[in-house]
Formats: structure tokens, C-alpha cells, sequence
């Protein structure tokens, strides 16, 4: 009797299973951040100042405390679905630290829609607002410097390197040994929005620097695993061209602002990533009362 022959190379990538795309994570993801994180400034412009009474929670503030209900769970789902899986404890203090930073950023989010509403100026440092110089007394500007240090340092950090890390941790389990894997037509819908969202989180969130640490990390990963004859499935191909489309999104959000000496007072270093409620207040806001 004939000995049989081995399989070819193709034959054993037909059997593989092929891994699936997965679009009801991804449309809870996107849908999230759009409806409950960008558009609260959105809410904020569209519906009058004094719809609610200033001392109560409004529209943007409601839809703040649904996202910090919402992406912790998301988040443990996108855990549970990745093979890299972080101990019990560490993923009990992940999403600790998230409810915090959303909390953080909540309370002085809101508190910053209301001080916009009697003149101060995103744009400007804290000391340098006319509000502020006019506060009596004036010890009290140390006060709002600590809440705005709670919510662009330590509310952000503890938000976003958790969050990060849980992309990266997904990301290492989107590979396989099939070289074509493509995106289906879910995909490339999601792609836009889902890379416009991380555009938003850099520059509004001030993460640029987390986001590039990420993006290498994928970029590291990817090529280790091409070694190994690993290749990139449908949601791996998802996340890093959302990942690269937003890197060139916040590479022309600069250039076309590089050159803004006025935003320049608020960001003076060497990464300059203006946010977009700077410069819609600065620039557009003063445009549309002309």
C-alpha cells in the first residue's frame, strides 16, 4: 500500500478555522463612544444653556454617567474575548481605576461647561482667564488648577492607560495562519468612525503619547508574529488601520493649526495637539456670533 502524502500548505489553511469578526463588540464599541463620550460637547452646543437648571446634572452630564457604566463592561467583554488574559486582581484594579477616571473627568467636565458659560476662556491657562483673575479670593484659583490637574493628568492617565492596555491585549490575540484574511463590509463601515473616535481621544483627551506607546506596541507585535508565520485576522487588520488612519487624522489636525500663535499660549511644547472645544470656542464660536 501507497503511503500518503502529507498535506499542502494550502490544504491545511482551508481546514483552519476561520476566525470571525467581531461586529456586535465593535458596534457597542463605536456606538459608545459616539453617542456617550464625543457627544456630550455635542449635546452641549445644540441644547440651550439654561434648559436645566445649572445646579443639576444636565443632558452631557446624564450621558457621562451612562459612559462610565458602559465602558467598564465593554471593556471586561473585550477581555473575555482575548486569549492574552490578565490576572483576576489586575483586571479588578483595570476597571477600578476606569470608573475613577471617568468619575474625575465627569466632575470636572461638568464644572467646565458651567464656568464656559460666565466667560472663561479654553483656550487661556487658568491663571491667565479674566474669571479667574477677578476671583476673590484668590487662593481660590489654586482650587480650580487642582481640579483641572485631576482632570487632564490624573483622571486621563487613569482612564486611558487601562483602556489602552485592554486594546493591546485584543490586539495580541487578532493573528492567525491565514495571509489573506480580509475585512468583510462590516469592517470597512466601522473603520471610519472607529478611527475618527481615536483622532477625538488624542487630541481632545490629550493622549498622545499613550496612543503612540500602543500604536508601537502593534506595530512591535505585527512583526514579531510575522516571524512565526502569523498573520494579522479581521479584527486585527480593523484595529490597526483605525490606528493608522487616526495617526494621519492628528498628523493633518496639526499642520493645519501649527502655525496658531494664540492656541500656542495653552500648548507650548513640542507636542502640540490642540483640542477641538479649543479651538471651536477660540475660533468658530467667535465666527458664528460675527
Amino acid at each position: 500500500a501507497g503511503t500518503a502524502s502529507p498535506p499542502r500548505s494550502g490544504s491545511v489553511e482551508a481546514l483552519l478555522p476561520r476566525p470571525r469578526f467581531h461586529l456586535d463588540l465593535w458596534l457597542s464599541f463605536t456606538f459608545q463612544n459616539w453617542i456617550l463620550d464625543v457627544g456630550r460637547p455635542v449635546v452641549m452646543l445644540v441644547l440651550p444653556a439654561d434648559w436645566l437648571p445649572l445646579q443639576h446634572p444636565g443632558v452631557a452630564d446624564y450621558l457621562h454617567f451612562l459612559y462610565n457604566v458602559t465602558a467598564p463592561l465593554i471593556l471586561l467583554k473585550m477581555l473575555e474575548r482575548s486569549p492574552w488574559m490578565l490576572p483576576g486582581l489586575a483586571v479588578r484594579l483595570g476597571i477600578i481605576a476606569v470608573s475613577m477616571g471617568t468619575t474625575l473627568h465627569l466632575a470636572a467636565d461638568s464644572i467646565t461647561r458651567r464656568l464656559l458659560l460666565i466667560g472663561y476662556q479654553l483656550h487661556l491657562p487658568v491663571r491667565e482667564n479674566p474669571i479667574m483673575r477677578n476671583l476673590k479670593p484668590s487662593a481660590l484659583v489654586d482650587f480650580f488648577e487642582l481640579l483641572f490637574y485631576y482632570d487632564d493628568t490624573v483622571g486621563h492617565m487613569m482612564w486611558c492607560v487601562p483602556f489602552f492596555l485592554v486594546l493591546v491585549l485584543f490586539f495580541n490575540g487578532c493573528f492567525s495562519r491565514r495571509e489573506q484574511e480580509r475585512m468583510p463590509p462590516s469592517a470597512w463601515m466601522l473603520l471610519a468612525p472607529n478611527a475618527a473616535y481615536y483622532w477625538y481621544l488624542i487630541t481632545e483627551g490629550q493622549t498622545f503619547i499613550l496612543f503612540t506607546f500602543t500604536f508601537f506596541a502593534m506595530t512591535t507585535t505585527v512583526m514579531h508574529q510575522r516571524r512565526r508565520g502569523l498573520f494579522l485576522n479581521s479584527d486585527g487588520r480593523f484595529m490597526f488601520y483605525s490606528f493608522s488612519a487616526a495617526l494621519i487624522l492628528v498628523v493633518i489636525w496639526v499642520g493645519c493649526l501649527w502655525n496658531d500663535s494664540i492656541l500656542r499660549t495653552k500648548v507650548p511644547g513640542l507636542i502640540y495637539i490642540p483640542r477641538p472645544c479649543t479651538v471651536y470656542t477660540l475660533h468658530l464660536h467667535q465666527m458664528s456670533h460675527i
